[in-house]
């Protein structure tokens, strides 16, 4: 077996090589010098393409509508009290243990805010709503650090 030394590398070049194995071996070695230089350079004509032309231009708008998947989903914590899930074990009858998610009781609420003189919806715990009917809006909000004029 003989060895030929490209500008892409060492090719090894005999009965056992193939021309899909020198093929492979030049794809991995020019993608390696390709991204060090800055071009692109094709295998099958050899041409070299210049990528500085289209990382200056602007990227292309994506045209596909989101899908209701990709939506961001509201965390499971209460903002006024911080409650938050709790890790549990279920325990079967035979002592098996899994493990289960204890999630806070947050419920979509509307409620009056005095100072802006609108109404504020807000998810928050049970707990929060049965404080904020004690103490009041304001005083809750300003506890916990909340700004309900951004609400």
């Amino acid at each position: 077996m003989a060895t030929i030394t490209a500008t892409l590398g060492p090719i090894m070049v005999g009965v056992a090589a193939t021309k899909s194995q020198n093929f492979s071996r030049l794809s991995m070695k020019s993608s390696r010098t390709s991204s060090e230089i800055g071009f692109v350079a094709s295998q099958l004509s050899g041409i070299k393409i210049s990528t500085a032309h289209f990382q200056k231009s602007a990227p292309l708008p994506i045209s596909a509508p989101l899908r209701p998947s990709l939506q961001p989903v509201a965390r499971r914590v209460c903002p006024f009290t911080g409650k938050k899930s709790n890790k549990a074990n279920k325990v079967s009858h035979s002592n098996h243990k899994t493990i289960t998610r204890q999630f806070v009781n947050l419920q979509y609420k509307r409620i009056w805010w005095e100072a802006g003189k609108r109404y504020v919806k807000l998810r928050l715990s049970t707990k929060a709503i049965k404080t904020i009917e004690k103490n009041g809006l304001d005083a809750v909000a300003k506890k916990a650090g909340i700004d309900l004029s951004k609400k």
